[in-house]
This record gives structure tokens, C-alpha cells and sequence, in this order.
């Protein structure tokens, strides 16, 4: 676009959960339309806060975020120089975005301010806040889409209505894909219009202590950030996606992608993975596609959070699933710091909750194994475990974790039937067949022989005298009896339909 022809003379590009600058969507727009382009990222205190408060000084995904928002400032600044232009930086900001937006709007003096789209509730409201505010100063916000491939109401059912069912979903999300639907946004070739930022808001990223924050085990777990990070991922996952199908299920050995926290942070383009996916699918290559279904997945849950704003306010997406009656009282929370510290007396479950406290990381199965345990043999609320998930998972995502939350609470759409109850022992036994996993992070238990891992109490005394462990002492015994909880909970759901 010749620049005497853009609407705007002065733009700001607001990062969010897109740190990149390759295929952004809102950048390449705020490129297009402005003669000049600044960046931005708040380390939003509003969303900073609270976990604070509540004694997360320790943050994984707070350390992710500024390690990537360090790889942005030099992939801002290298494309600056590429186009002659020295000084291009991202701009970072520490306090409520809601102001800070604004403020900084007014003191650059821009008349567009761009960002993606993000719909989780506290992101819409704060967006909301920001547009009222920017609009009284005569400042337009314009927001796109992104992180998804279809979004919102995209992709609808015959009857103009939003889809609740993941197969019909996903048969329409086929049908209505195109090549244009995974074209990458041209931000290098509108990239001369980056301005070098003026010296009252120098570029760079602060340190971590700056904003309150320490250093976790990231580095020490060797966690990949930023766009490279992603990158090398990436390329790694194409050497092994043929076989994803076949090796998702099985903690112990290298099947996932490991890309949901670069997803999350869009670290990496939605468009180039999921084309990918896409083009190997159509060869027939079974990988792929059950990878690109669990993409599909993705943007199947972040429909739901768009169209159904209640499932991330605490709510069942079935009404009549908060009628369940769930446990209350020092019996509960004492099951449920038993489910938090893995001692629960079921090894796939301790081993996995060991997992994500040490990692913020956990396996997908497990995931699964661990929610159906939490709800369904311990009747715990849901919400209790999605509640720790949020402050734990690296790559927490609102949409995702509160769909797969009440997919196994049963109270979601497309949710499993409340009948179904994954028992923890015949799942260890079928994905840790080998106990790779449990002895990783069960040491105490790697001395038992492999039949005995998945429920040790029924180990032999010998076996149990020859590995050193005393049931209660080294390992406690199960805090509850599968198949009477199995019994309590079909009761507990009778309150509700069966579906």
C-alpha cells in the first residue's frame, strides 16, 4: 500500500496472547493502515495481581511470557533493521492495561490502536474498557482474528446456531476450511512502516523482579520460549507426527507436540501448524489427523467460551449439573490436598499431580485420569480442580481448561456420560504398561515389580519388603475405594438426566 494512502499516520500494535511478529494477524493490519506503528505489551496488573495474592511469586507462565516477550523485542528489532530502520523495539508497560493502553495511546499520539482477539470474559471486559476510553479520545480500536482458524460464530450449524457436539462440528469446520482460511498475514513485507521509539518510551523488557516476580525451574527444565523455541518444537514434531496417533496416550514415551503453551502465547501461527496438519491429513497420513483434531478441538472450546460466556464464569454449560451435591467440609479439602500433593494412594494419579507441580506440565490422558478422580471418586467439585489447573498449567487456557474440566465432570457439551468413570488402576496399567512414568515421579515405589506399580497395596509382602515400602508409611494406601466410589457417584449424578 503506498503510505500517502493509509488512513492512519500513527498506530499502536497491542500484543496479547500473539507474541510474534511473523503471521500476526493484527500487526500485518496496523502495518497496512499506518504510516508509523509502534508496539506494546502491558504486563497487565489486573491479571498480575491476584496471583500474587495468592502467593504465586513463582510463576511459570509469567517467566514464559517475559523470556518470549525478550525473543519479540529482537524479532521487532531486526525487522526494523531490515528495512533501514534503527531504534524499532517493543514498547513494555507494567499496570491495569484497561489505563495504560489509553495513556500510552494519548502520549504517542496515535489514531488506531490494533490487537487480536481474545475472548475470554475478564479480556472482553477489559477490552470493552480500553474502546470506551480510546473513543473518547478520538482513538479507534480495531481487533481481529488470530489465534484460532474459525472463531466465534464462523462455523454454525443449518440452523444459524452455534454447535455443542464435537463431530458435526468438526465435519463442518472440514467442509468449510479453504486454502485462503490458512494464507500467513504479510507483516515482513509491510514491515518499513515499524517506527523507532521515541526516547521518552525506550524499548525494552524489564527484569522479573522489576515486576514482582522470580525465577522458577523453567530454565532448569530446559522449557523452550519465544518463537525459536517454538520453531525447534515444531520442527522436532514433524519428524515424529506420523506416529502421534499411536504414541499421545502413553506418558512415558515423546508423543505430543509439546506446543500448547506456544499456542497459547502464539508463539507460533495457528495457520502454519494447523496447514500443515491439514495438507499431511489429506495424504492420508493418520497423524496428522488425529493431531488436526485436536486443533479442531481447540477451536471447537473457544467457540463455546465466545457463545456460551457463562461456562467461564463458573457455570455449568448444562444448568442442570449444578444441582450435583458435591462433598463440603474438612473431609473434602482434605481429599482434596491429598489430590493436590499426589497422596492419593493411586500411583498414575500421584505420579501425574507430581508432574504438573514440578513441571507445570501434565500429559493430556492424564489430564483426563486425574479429573474423572478428582470428581468422580472423590466427588469433588469441578470447579476445585479447574481452579488449581488455572494457577499451575503452563499452558492454561480458559477455553480448553474448563472444557475438558466439565468433559470429565460430565456437566459440559459433548461431555463424557456421567457413567463413565475411568478407573485409575486399569488406565495406569493400560498407558503405563511399563511403569516409566510412575517411576519417575514415584521413586519410592521404583524398587516393586511392574504388575505391582499401578496399586501397590496389593503387592505382595515380599515384593513391598524386597522395594523397602511400607504402605502408610513410604506410600499411603488409597484415600478411597474405587468401586464404592463408583457406586457414590452414580447416586450423587441421579439429580440429573443421563447424557
Amino acid at each position: 500500500m503506498n503510505p500517502d494512502r493509509k488512513p492512519y499516520d500513527r498506530g499502536l500494535m497491542w500484543f496479547r496472547r500473539d507474541l510474534r511478529t511473523a503471521d500476526n494477524a493484527a500487526l500485518c493490519h496496523a502495518l497496512q493502515q499506518c504510516r508509523r506503528v509502534w508496539a506494546v505489551f502491558v504486563f497487565d496488573t489486573d491479571i498480575l495481581q491476584p496471583l500474587l495474592e495468592r502467593g504465586l511469586h513463582a510463576d511459570r507462565r509469567v517467566e514464559f511470557i517475559h523470556e518470549s516477550l525478550i525473543d519479540l523485542d529482537e524479532q521487532l528489532r531486526a525487522l526494523g533493521r531490515a528495512n533501514g530502520v534503527e531504534g524499532v523495539g517493543l514498547i513494555v508497560r507494567h499496570g491495569p492495561a484497561r489505563q495504560d493502553i489509553p495513556r500510552l495511546a494519548a502520549e504517542l499520539g496515535v489514531q488506531a490502536v490494533f490487537a487480536n482477539h481474545d475472548d475470554e470474559p475478564h479480556a472482553r471486559s477489559r477490552d470493552a474498557q480500553v474502546l470506551g476510553a480510546l473513543a473518547h479520545q478520538g482513538v479507534v480500536l480495531h481487533t481481529v482474528k488470530d489465534h484460532v482458524i474459525f472463531e466465534r460464530r464462523e462455523v454454525l450449524t443449518a440452523n444459524a446456531q452455534p454447535f455443542t457436539v464435537f463431530t458435526p462440528y468438526k465435519n463442518a469446520w472440514l467442509k468449510t476450511l479453504t486454502d485462503a482460511h490458512l494464507q500467513p498475514h504479510p507483516v515482513e513485507r509491510h514491515a518499513d512502516a515499524l517506527a523507532p521509539c521515541p526516547p521518552t518510551h525506550p524499548p525494552g523488557v524489564p527484569s522479573l523482579a522489576s515486576i514482582g516476580f522470580a525465577p522458577t525451574n523453567l530454565r532448569a527444565l530446559k522449557v523452550r520460549t519465544g518463537s525459536r523455541g517454538a520453531r525447534a518444537l515444531w520442527e522436532d514434531f514433524l519428524e515424529r507426527i506420523d506416529h502421534y496417533h499411536q504414541a499421545r496416550d502413553y506418558p512415558a514415551i515423546k508423543g505430543p507436540s509439546y506446543l500448547s503453551v506456544h499456542l497459547r502465547f502464539g508463539t507460533i501461527s495457528i495457520r502454519e501448524v494447523a496447514g500443515t496438519a491439514y495438507r499431511l491429513h489429506r495424504q492420508g497420513r493418520a497423524g496428522a489427523t488425529a493431531w488436526l483434531n485436536e486443533l479442531i478441538w481447540r477451536d471447537f472450546y473457544h467457540q463455546i467460551l465466545a457463545n456460551f460466556p457463562h461456562v467461564g464464569e463458573g457455570k455449568a454449560f448444562k444448568p442442570a449439573y449444578d444441582a450435583i451435591h458435591w462433598e463440603r467440609g474438612r473431609h473434602a479439602e482434605a481429599l482434596f490436598a491429598a489430590w493436590c500433593e499426589g497422596r492419593t494412594g493411586y500411583p498414575l494419579v500421584d505420579a501425574a499431580m507430581h508432574q504438573i507441580n514440578q513441571t507445570g506440565y501434565m500429559h493430556n490422558r492424564l489430564r483426563m485420569v486425574v479429573a474423572s478422580f478428582l470428581t468422580k471418586d472423590l466427588g469433588l467439585d469441578w470447579r476445585w480442580g479447574e481452579r488449581y489447573f488455572a494457577d499451575r498449567l503452563i499452558d492454561f487456557d480458559l477455553a480448553a481448561n474448563n472444557g475438558g474440566w466439565q468433559w470429565a465432570a460430565s456437566s459440559g457439551c459433548d461431555a463424557q456420560p456421567y457413567f463413565r468413570i475411568f478407573n485409575p488402576i486399569t488406565q495406569s496399567e493400560k498407558f503405563d504398561p511399563d511403569g516409566k512414568f510412575i517411576r519417575r515421579y514415584l521413586p519410592v515405589l521404583a524398587g516393586l515389580p511392574t504388575p505391582a506399580l499401578h496399586a501397590p497395596w496389593r503387592a505382595s509382602a515380599a515384593d513391598l519388603a524386597a522395594a523397602g515400602v511400607v504402605i502408610g508409611r513410604d506410600y499411603p494406601a488409597p484415600i478411597v475405594d474405587h468401586a464404592q466410589a463408583r457406586l457414590r457417584t452414580l447416586q450423587r449424578y441421579a439429580v440429573v438426566k443421563p447424557g
